[in-house]
């Protein structure tokens, strides 16, 4: 008995910190869509932001068909990660142009990781498929990789460079196949 009220009130305080994040994923996905519907998903380079960080975070996730992959996999890749949900709309959004900048940079050294943030692998799999999503997804069930990230909103993209240091993140929506963003991805490449 003292067992189950344990496990019961432990499940009761994580349920608060679940909902609030969810909340503010929520909240982010909402200004991200507003800032969709204003005609600001173009890719100028003021949305690349430099990274000041010089140590990055480490990623340690399963990918769909459960092999365990690393951001350290990618070396000597320019590697675009992106931080993504099946119920974000601008991340769906986003999703064509990511797949056009990848078949666009086939042949050369570059990798997409669309890191799913914490759904379930059926559901993940079912809109890969119907999509046709070609990028390598990771799945992120306990939602670590956000916190150790710091991803706030959805989607947020980095640029990792060949060296695997993070070079840029993008916070919201972008155009991945406008010219501004091939220029920036393959300036990495060089």
């Amino acid at each position: 008995m003292t067992a189950l009220t344990v496990s019961v009130g432990s499940a009761r305080r994580r349920r608060p910190v679940a909902v609030a994040r969810l909340s503010i994923l929520i909240l982010g996905a909402i200004v991200c869509g507003a800032l969709g519907l204003a005609g600001s998903v173009g890719a100028d380079r003021a949305r690349f932001i430099p990274s000041r960080e010089l140590a990055t975070p480490t990623l340690a996730l399963n990918d769909l068909a459960g092999n365990a992959r690393t951001l350290a996999d990618y070396r000597d890749r320019v590697v675009l990660m992106n931080f993504w949900a099946t119920w974000c709309e601008p991340c769906r959004a986003e999703m064509a142009s990511i797949e056009k900048l990848q078949d666009r940079l086939a042949g050369r050294p570059f990798a997409v990781l669309l890191v799913n943030y914490g759904e379930a692998r059926a559901r993940v799999a079912d809109f890969v498929k119907r999509e046709s999503i070609g990028a390598t997804i990771l799945l992120d069930p306990n939602q670590d990789a956000p916190r150790v990230w710091r991803v706030r909103v959805l989607p947020w993209s980095f640029l990792i460079g060949p060296d695997g240091r993070v070079r840029y993140s993008v916070i919201g929506e972008i155009d991945w196949a406008s010219d501004d963003a091939i220029d920036v991805v393959q300036g990495l490449l060089r």
